[in-house]
């Protein structure tokens, strides 16, 4: 029986879903392949949104009957392990570390950003523990040879590379929901007239104050650059 599509759904084990053939070699030629499963509910989640993804509308996509899709994934968090590995194909995995870790790394921020900008429904998706597929895996493997010169230990490289992907899904998903907001002129203004107003109610002069201070280039690309550098060169490797 499948499973129930919603976000408490555990998927299968990592052993089956990434160790073990997307189908059995034995009998008859599946109609559909795992990867058209997946590559079809990534263009789904890229044009609608994650919610919008749903065994039945992928079956759809695809022509095939949504029972039939059972096979391949057995639940949607399965489905979204796969989709996430899928997009990481995207992610270059080649080139020669700098040797300057801090460098390189932001060099990998700036990449996982492009990323999760051309695939909006990413933040949301590695918000949920995710096990690493071979995709993942093979990028992981690129940002743990530009930490190497860092001296930090293996425990330590990782927990560098996850807090910096948390980061930068934080902060894509903030700045996808604040271009958003800034398509309506009306909800800007009423939002800067509101900070205005609690700034002069002498109830929060530190909020006053900062709010006073000379204003720093807005554009997306400025403002992740500088949460960036704050982030990568306060890292402490102690």
């Amino acid at each position: 029986m499948p499973r129930d599509e919603g976000a408490d759904a555990p998927g299968i084990s990592p052993e089956q879903l990434w160790l073990s053939p997307a189908r059995p070699r034995r009998g008859r030629k599946p109609a559909y392949s795992r990867e058209a499963i997946t590559a079809a509910a990534v263009a789904l989640a890229d044009a609608e949104g994650l919610e919008a993804v749903t065994m039945r509308k992928v079956a759809a996509q695809v022509g095939a009957g949504a029972m039939s899709l059972y096979s391949y994934a057995p639940d949607k968090e399965t489905l979204l392990e796969l989709m996430v590995d899928h997009v990481s194909g995207e992610l270059p995995t080649t080139g020669t570390p700098t040797g300057d870790w801090r460098t390189d790394l932001k060099a990998i921020a700036r990449l996982q950003r492009a990323h999760m900008l051309r695939h909006p429904w990413l933040p949301a998706a590695l918000a949920a523990r995710r096990i690493p597929g071979p995709n993942t895996l093979a990028f992981l493997e690129r940002a743990l040879a530009a930490l190497r010169p860092s001296g930090l230990d293996g425990a330590a490289k990782l927990e560098v590379f996850a807090q910096l992907t948390a980061f930068v899904a934080g902060h894509v998903a903030h700045e996808i929901a604040r271009t958003a907001a800034s398509q309506s002129p009306d909800r800007a203004a009423a939002e800067a007239r509101y900070l205005a107003a609690v700034a002069a109610d002498g109830r929060h002069p530190e909020l006053a104050e900062a709010l006073a201070a000379p204003g720093r280039p807005l554009t997306p690309e400025a403002t992740f650059t500088r949460f960036l550098n704050r982030l990568i060169d306060g890292l402490d490797t102690d």
